[in-house]
């Protein structure tokens, strides 16, 4: 389980975020992004040693200053629920594949050849070099394949 997909789904669920500082925020979960940043709405606020309390319609958490987070269980089963779900999913898709698969390669190999480093066909039917991939050299160096690296030639 993806904490941004946790949050993704904790979406207008009640959360109490603590920060770094220590203070704690109580609201509504209205949005996150990417890196965590957080909207919350109906927030009261709590001070470091737990003495002053604020009550704001909104407020906007940086992610980076966030300590924790405390989610519902329900949230957390409802996460579960969609990994299942997905893995699921997943795994019939698999299944479906893997009978085209093989018919698939059945109709690649139809083409003929086979494909070198450079993805040019040698073989039959794949054109390229009727040498199989290979070349002859300058002054007798005889049949040379045709990725080399980068070595110089005397």
């Amino acid at each position: 389980m993806l904490p941004l997909s946790l949050l993704k789904t904790a979406q207008s669920h009640p959360m109490l975020v603590e920060l770094k500082n220590g203070e704690t925020y109580n609201g509504h979960l209205v949005s996150c992004d990417s890196w965590m940043n957080i909207n919350l709405r109906d927030v009261i606020c709590t001070s470091k040693d737990g003495d002053r309390f604020w009550r704001m319609p909104e407020c906007y958490i940086r992610g980076s200053t966030i300590k924790y987070l405390r989610i519902p269980d329900e949230v957390i089963d409802m996460v579960k629920e969609d990994a299942q779900a997905k893995s699921r999913n997943r795994a019939e898709l698999n299944k479906n594949r893997g009978g085209n698969s093989s018919q698939n390669q059945n109709q690649r190999g139809a083409r003929g050849g086979n494909r070198n480093n450079f993805g040019i066909r040698s073989g039959p039917t794949g054109g390229g070099l009727g040498n199989g991939g290979m070349r002859a050299g300058p002054s007798g160096q005889g049949n040379r394949p045709l990725a080399q690296g980068n070595k110089l030639r005397k």
